[in-house]
């Protein structure tokens, strides 16, 4: 009989174990508010990033790490009551990143396209922007045709290289038959004020930052762009739960005027 009351109780105590944690992740995940600390599964979460996208993700003047989606995802991390830690990836490898578990997000100006999907759950879109086609001041180019010929390049492994590539014989007209790739979107725009490259293909969101902290009188923007595209958090397909209660918050956000908040801080009202 000892030995089997011993049994009994053990298997109670697992049963017990079991049922508090089945029961622990299921009440408020889904609801409006996004906010259910007892169901968020880690006190960190790791938030995978470039951190040289002005105004997406990047490091002032002290080496600080700031920007839009910093301040937004710290918000969620402040509803959730956790902490999220940013760290900086090779922004090639993102998705390798994430789903190897080494990130949990990719949040910094992902942009969703058909091909990533393949590899990520996104959330919601929570930024829409487009493809611009940004020259110097004093250049006399204004259309796409006026690309024709021309050295064009961009950040390697952006969005903006699936839109050129996007455009039937867009990237065979380029100079040499090609468009020119760098690592980050400071050595894009560097090659384009030292007179090496004649048209720079970026972001909205991003173009339209740059201009302004360097001078908008120096740039011109074609009058053609390369379309509309919007901005998501990158989770994994294995984490549906994660990614609905991060859905939920950002509803939260966007709907109690934190989201315009932080906008206004980062963005001006054009």
């Amino acid at each position: 009989m000892k030995i089997f009351n011993k049994r009994s109780f053990k298997l109670l105590l697992l049963m017990t174990i079991i049922a508090s944690l089945l029961s622990g992740c299921s009440s408020e995940v889904g609801t409006s508010s996004g906010q259910s600390p007892e169901c968020v599964e880690k006190d960190t979460y790791i938030v995978g990033l470039d951190d040289t996208f002005a105004p997406m993700g990047f490091r002032d003047d002290n080496g600080n790490l700031v920007g839009f989606d910093i301040d937004l995802a710290n918000e969620v991390a402040k509803r959730w009551g956790i902490t999220f830690k940013f760290q900086p990836i090779d922004w090639s490898m993102k998705e390798t990143e994430l789903n190897t578990g080494n990130i949990d997000f990719i949040w910094n100006g992902y942009t969703i396209t058909e091909e990533r999907k393949e590899k990520v759950n996104f959330s919601e879109p929570y930024l829409e922007y487009s493809q611009l086609l940004v020259t110097l001041a004093n250049s006399e180019f204004n259309s796409i045709e006026d690309m024709a010929g021309k050295v064009v390049s961009t950040q390697g492994e952006s969005s903006a290289v699936d839109a050129a590539y996007a455009q039937p014989g867009l990237v065979e007209s380029f100079k040499n038959g090609e468009l020119v790739e760098f690592p980050t979107y400071n050595e894009v725009f560097n090659d384009l004020e030292a007179g090496r490259s004649d048209i720079v293909i970026a972001d909205e969101v991003l173009a339209r930052y740059y201009m302004k902290n360097k001078g908008e009188e120096k740039y011109k923007i074609l009058e053609e762009n390369l379309g509309l595209e919007e901005f998501g958090v990158g989770v994994r397909k294995e984490d549906p739960e994660l990614l609905e209660r991060l859905n939920n918050t950002l509803k939260d956000i966007k709907e109690d005027g934190t989201y315009d908040e932080i906008y206004s801080k980062w963005f001006s009202a054009n």
